[in-house]
C-alpha cells in the first residue's frame, strides 16, 4: 500500500512539473513570432535562487536573431546576459527593464555565451528557458 501511494504521488508531481514547464515554455513561444522563426532548439535549466545557467550557442553571420528568455508565469522573470568568447558583456536584459527578448544582428559567425538566472520575483518556477529565433 505504501509503495502504491509513493508511486501515485510521484506520477502526480511529474504531471504538475510538466504542466508548469509547458506553461513557461509557451511564454517563450509568444516572443518568437513572424518574421522570426525558431531554430528548433530549447535551451533549458532548472535553477535555484542564486544559480546561473550557461548556454554556448553559435550564431551565423548575416542573420538577424531574437533571443527569448522566460521563467515563471509572466515575462520578465528571467535575467539573461550575452557574452562573447572573451566574456565581454554584449547585452543584459537587467539594464533593459528585464525585457523577455533581445533582437540583434551578427555580421560574422560567432560563438556566444548566454547566461540565465532567476529574477527577484520569488514566484519564479525555477525553470529557465531560452529560445532563439532568426529572421527569414
Amino acid at each position: 500500500m505504501k509503495n502504491i501511494l509513493l508511486l501515485v504521488s510521484f506520477i502526480f508531481f511529474q504531471i504538475v512539473a510538466f504542466a508548469q514547464m509547458d506553461k513557461t515554455l509557451s511564454l517563450c513561444d509568444q516572443n518568437i513570432i513572424p518574421p522570426f522563426v525558431s531554430d528548433g532548439q530549447e535551451y533549458r535549466a532548472l535553477l535555484n535562487e542564486g544559480e546561473l545557467a550557461e548556454f554556448n550557442v553559435v550564431f551565423y553571420g548575416g542573420s538577424l536573431y531574437r533571443i527569448s528568455a522566460c521563467s515563471g508565469e509572466t515575462n520578465g522573470n528571467l535575467i539573461f546576459s550575452v557574452y562573447d568568447q572573451e566574456r565581454n558583456l554584449l547585452f543584459t536584459n537587467r539594464d533593459n527593464e528585464n525585457s523577455p527578448y533581445w533582437d540583434f544582428k551578427i555580421n560574422s559567425t560567432v560563438k556566444l555565451i548566454i547566461e540565465a538566472e532567476l529574477g527577484d520575483d520569488v514566484s519564479n518556477s525555477g525553470f529557465a528557458f531560452i529560445q532563439i529565433g532568426f529572421k527569414q
